[in-house]
């Protein structure tokens, strides 16, 4: 780990962030249209709501159940039925490609082009969250296989947000 995470006013969520990746990705996947703090807290009350961050249990979830949960007050998110829908999808997307483990996305990726097109390829990333996530995992987690340089946001992101 590199830089700690202080992206939200929570040490816990900011913990969580840092420790477990499929909280960073449905927290990069909630960036989206609200303010950082509460896209990145998000994750945590997401664990808190449902008692885990699961991966397979979050595909596996039934759609309307799950759609509840970033319902209720306060919402996750402020689209919370897409969310909730998009949230499912990567976690479904993850399971089929990496076995429900989060971090099989950029752990063992050969070079950046790789890391790149595997978290593209994930539901709720585009290009814009892809290089901003290329250059949190090189900034914040020391995840920089060869030509992550030149897959990684360039502009100011929350990848550099240090306080």
């Amino acid at each position: 780990m590199g830089v700690p995470i202080v992206w939200t006013q929570d040490p816990a969520a900011n913990k969580l962030l840092e420790t477990d990746p499929l909280a960073l990705l449905i927290g990069m996947v909630l960036d989206q249209q609200v303010k950082m703090e509460k896209a990145f807290g998000g994750p945590y009350e997401l664990k808190q709501r449902l008692g885990h961050l699961d991966a397979r249990q979050i595909a596996s979830m039934d759609p309307e159940g799950l759609d509840k949960v970033f319902r209720e007050r306060p919402a996750l998110h402020r689209f919370p039925g897409s969310m909730a829908r998009r949230v499912q999808a990567m976690c479904a997307a993850l399971v089929a490609d990496y076995g429900g483990d989060a971090g099989s996305v950029w752990r063992d990726a050969k070079d950046g082009a790789e890391l790149a097109a595997r978290i593209k390829k994930l539901p709720g990333f585009g290009d814009m969250k892809t290089k901003i996530l290329v250059a949190i995992l090189a900034k914040k987690f020391g995840v920089r296989p060869p030509g992550w340089e030149k897959q990684a946001a360039t502009w100011h992101s929350v990848a550099d947000v240090d306080s």
